[in-house]
């Protein structure tokens, strides 16, 4: 595993996509802040950049300089993470348009996948997190329908296991409680 992790650092580093597994389905990743590794993701995806992308994080320090949080928030979310839960937090300046698309929050996550938080570590920031699929098609459930679907579109498919019922987080904004999904 530690190969794969390796190999799939390398290729984030530089520029490159990745599918790899999280706690709910395999997810597409890059460098957030590589405009054009995002920009590859969403063409991928066939997603407009207009919807915004989830960045997921190995902890919540991780995401420091990327959102806006008052104490009593940052426990709350001590409290519930690391959990299949993403969150629309206010966005600093920091985040990317491309990342935040037409919104001024930021969808976040601390997920307990151990390969997930161990490329949000080894990169050293949180990465580009949203299901390997294209618009309107299921979601990559597994690295053989990862590869199957997305195999010539992504420069690595990172091995590891995911929930079987293969259901994407949920998505609660933070400061009114909606749950959006």
């Amino acid at each position: 595993m530690n190969q794969h992790l390796d190999t799939a650092l390398r290729i984030l580093r530089a520029g490159g996509v990745i599918a790899y597994p999280t706690e709910t389905v395999y997810g597409l990743g890059c460098d957030p802040f590589d405009e054009a590794a995002v920009r590859r993701v969403l063409a991928i995806k066939q997603r407009p950049v207009e919807k915004g992308l989830i960045l997921l994080a190995a902890d919540l320090e991780q995401l420091d300089d990327l959102v806006v949080l008052d104490d009593a928030q940052r426990r709350q979310l001590a409290d519930v993470w690391p959990a299949p839960v993403t969150y629309l937090l206010p966005a600093t300046e920091r985040v990317p348009a491309w990342i935040r698309g037409a919104h001024h929050k930021v969808a976040v996550r601390v997920g307990p996948h151990p390969v997930a938080l161990a490329l949000a570590r080894g990169l050293g920031t949180p990465l580009v997190s949203t299901s390997a699929n294209r618009a309107g098609r299921p979601s990559a459930r597994n690295r053989f329908l990862a590869t199957r679907h997305l195999g010539r579109d992504v420069d690595f498919v990172v091995t590891g296991d995911t929930d079987p019922r293969g259901r994407p987080s949920a998505i609660i904004d933070l400061q009114s409680g909606r749950v959006l999904r």
